[in-house]
């Protein structure tokens, strides 16, 4: 395979792997705001499936956009101050989904069911909900950053 031919299926791995990545995380947004967050029912439905697309979506995305984007960095003989900031905040964002979230979404999971067997929602689910907000939410400015400096890579003006 040729180095251009390799370049450009890493390139389209890592599209594909954004894709996943964002998809996965907008999914979470608007099911939780789609379904009624107050009926016990769809409550456990949204955790069930947050913590599901996790595993298919987001936690795989964020891999291969991970892994190619590794591959893609040996274009690089020097690596610029943008694709180093990129990195830095990539990381800061793999770290955060397989660390905080992804776990978090297993716990949310069987707290909602616990809500649904006591017949109302538990404060340690409210207090897990809201850390995985702020931490959700923390995301927000490194991943816009992540594609804004993948798309437009900022050359240095002398």
């Amino acid at each position: 395979m040729s180095k251009q031919t390799l370049y450009k299926l890493m390139l389209l791995l890592h599209i594909i792997g954004t894709i996943m990545y964002v998809g996965g995380i907008l999914s979470h947004i608007i099911i939780a705001n789609v379904l009624d967050q107050t009926d016990l029912n769809a409550l456990v439905d949204t955790a069930i499936y947050k913590e599901r697309s996790a595993f298919i979506l987001i936690v795989p995305g964020i891999a291969l956009k991970t892994i190619s984007g590794l591959v893609l960095l040996t274009k690089y003989k020097k690596k610029p101050l943008w694709l180093k900031v990129k990195l830095g905040l990539a990381a800061f964002l793999l770290i955060n989904a397989i660390v905080f979230l992804t776990p978090m979404m297993s716990e949310l999971t069987e707290l909602a069911k616990e809500s649904r067997a006591l017949g109302e929602i538990t404060p340690a689910y409210h207090a897990k909900e809201h850390w995985e907000k702020i931490v959700g939410m923390s995301n927000a400015l490194p991943l816009l950053l992540v594609l804004i400096l993948g798309v437009i890579k900022p050359k240095r003006s002398n």
